[in-house]
């Protein structure tokens, strides 16, 4: 973007003009015209998403007559996280990053706090849900902002037609595409999903659940255990398996469960799941709404039998995993000031709004409020079929974070070697007894405590 004269008359003028007002607007930035704002975003999974930003950034920048740059980061082969490390170390680069949903806790001391962005849109939009405040507040200090770009949920994508015909469940009829729960919903929990999935099992339509160590095998059953309200860590960092029942409980029934799922599950990664689905080998995965947009130009014939719903509910309620992206700022940046400006316009509502419909709903704003944007109604085929994407009042759901409540920097290395899918391998694949698995669990998790 070509810089623009600011004279000295010029920003004279505009400050006294600001000053007779009686307020100076929050935060409000003066640019030099050599100002340059450096900023790297995350490739988004959906080209489009990428253009959405990158107008965003010039409308931005045009209006505070700042250069912004942009610069899209893929996260294939881990780019992100080694232009993140490679940043920190040399404390120079970007003036602000797209951070995965661990990474604001791990450099929490080299990141701006933004505490005044957050309570500015807080204030007008209300809290943000509490798996992004655990994630992105840090020792009381809000040290990332919550991203509407990149941050998914994974509810059940169903097929619909197989679910009904093998196991006698009308999914849309239970979570229409309407603000409200249909006949049947309160029957949605993890009982309901056992039986349904012993029968998908038995027609050859089995639910194409990941039980090994990647992100979407990690936080499913990180929801399903928090679901029974089963965790492994308290929020103080004391290891809490020991005589856990909810946790045994919980352990026990993904050990019942992943004998009804496709013998290879404990290898997939995470496109196996998409690619059962679009093939129509799977009557049910969990997921963001991308394997049902590449259904809709693959395989249109399976898309337009696909339906979006929360997952089941537990003996302690109903958790859908949650797995954001947040945008910080480096404390070494020269640029603090442009870049919360920047932060908070690409997180206003109508900012937002146009990130999620360029992404065909994939995006999700990390504030309630905002989940009422039409494209999730909208979408289609069938029209309404990522409707229960968002997390929604009627849903009485949570969003949730695998190994939490554990302090961060605990829970980033439980969940990055996935302990909470190799118990349950450990039992089905290794013979282990339940018991035998969990106190491994517990020396694991004991070695992380230590920093062993």
């Amino acid at each position: 973007m070509a810089d623009k004269d600011l004279s000295r008359r010029a920003l004279l003028g505009a400050g006294a003009t600001a000053f007779a007002a009686g307020t100076l607007s929050a935060p409000a930035v003066f640019a030099q015209p050599t100002t340059t704002l450096r900023c790297g975003f995350w490739d988004h999974w959906v080209p489009a998403g990428n253009g959405a930003i990158r107008e965003l950034c010039a409308e931005w920048g045009q209006q505070n007559r700042v250069n912004v740059q942009v610069d899209f980061i893929t996260s294939v082969g881990n780019q992100n996280l080694l232009t993140i490390a490679a940043q920190a170390q040399s404390r120079s680069g970007h003036d602000l990053l797209s951070f995965p949903t661990w990474e604001p806790a791990a450099k929490a001391d080299l990141l701006e706090p933004v505490d005044d962005v957050m309570g500015r849109l807080i204030g007008k939009y209300g809290p943000v849900n509490d798996a992004a405040e655990y994630l992105g507040k840090i020792r009381g200090t809000w040290r990332a902002i919550p991203a509407v770009s990149g941050t998914q949920m994974k509810p059940a994508c169903v097929r619909f037609d197989l679910l009904e015909q093998h196991a006698g469940i009308d999914i849309r009829a239970m979570w229409p595409a309407e603000n409200r729960r249909g006949p049947g919903a309160d029957s949605w929990n993890w009982d309901t999903f056992l039986a349904a999935a012993e029968k998908c099992h038995a027609a050859g339509v089995p639910f194409g659940m990941p039980m090994g160590s990647f992100t979407d095998a990690v936080d499913t059953v990180g929801a399903i255990l928090a679901s029974f309200g089963a965790s492994m860590m308290d929020a103080r960092g004391n290891v809490t398996v020991r005589g856990n029942a909810k946790l045994k409980t919980a352990v026990e029934y993904l050990v019942r469960l992943s004998r009804f799922l496709p013998n290879d599950v404990w290898a997939w990664d995470d496109g196996a799941n998409n690619r059962a689905l679009i093939s129509g080998r799977s009557a049910l995965i969990f997921n963001p709404p991308s394997a049902w947009a590449v259904a809709k130009r693959d395989a249109p014939q399976v898309a337009e039998k696909c339906w979006t719903v929360p997952m089941p509910a537990g003996p302690e309620g109903r958790f859908v995993p949650y797995l954001p992206y947040f945008w910080g700022i480096w404390a070494f940046s020269r640029n603090k000031g442009p870049a919360k400006q920047l932060l908070e316009f690409l997180s206003e509502r109508s900012s937002a709004e146009k990130q999620t419909n360029t992404s065909n709903g994939y995006d999700i704003p990390p504030f309630s409020s905002m989940s009422d944007f039409a494209v999730w109604a909208n979408e289609g085929p069938p029209v309404g079929t990522v409707y229960n994407y968002p997390l929604r009042e009627h849903h009485n759901a949570r969003a949730s974070v695998a190994q939490a409540p554990a302090p961060a920097e605990f829970a980033v290395q439980a969940y990055q070697q996935a302990l909470n899918t190799k118990v349950v391998a450990r039992v089905n694949q290794g013979g282990e007894t339940v018991d035998q698995a969990l106190a491994w669990l517990e020396r694991e998790l004991n070695t992380i405590r230590r920093g062993g």
